[in-house]
């Protein structure tokens, strides 16, 4: 099993969207979110990624097809810059196979300055699933809080 990244060009623009759809919909099972009018959730930030130079999209990929997206931010701090996983999906065929893990890990290392992962509340499945990549990735060198919404927020220095 080959588990790529790619970062997605603007003419692939309409599949990120798609998989967002798909995303949005797994998702809503924690933001109790209902689709618009037109029977779409919607991403708001999706243009954004084409916009601003502090946005990367990337597809996931396993075996050329695609697994999932990345969405990730360049955030300014008082301690410098953070990349953070604004949105991370892998489509359900495809979990619990490490496609998460190596696609996670690949990212990591493309973008060696520190990173902040957060996790609403609600989402069990992905806290657990963060703290293990993340612990193995820095060998237990991580900040784990939780943010005013109650959030599970990891921070760990990028290696370079």
């Amino acid at each position: 099993m080959n588990i790529t990244i790619e970062q997605v060009n603007y003419d692939k623009k309409t599949v990120l969207r798609h998989l967002i759809e798909l995303y949005n919909y797994d998702f809503s099972e924690f933001t109790n979110d209902d689709v618009n009018e037109i029977g779409l959730y919607d991403y708001k930030y999706l243009d954004n990624y084409w916009n601003e130079a502090s946005r990367f999209p990337f597809f996931i990929k396993v075996d050329g097809k695609y697994a999932g997206f990345a969405l990730i931010r360049k955030i300014k701090t008082d301690t410098g810059i953070n990349n953070s996983m604004a949105e991370f999906f892998v489509m359900k065929k495809y979990r619990k196979m490490g496609v998460g893990r190596v696609a996670s890990l690949n990212l990591f290392d493309k973008y060696k300055e520190n990173w902040q992962v957060s996790i609403i509340k609600e989402n069990n499945i992905a806290k657990e699933f963060w703290k293990k990549i993340i612990c193995n990735y820095t060998n237990g060198n991580y900040r784990e809080n939780i943010n005013g919404e109650g959030d599970t927020v990891f921070s760990f220095k990028g290696f370079n």
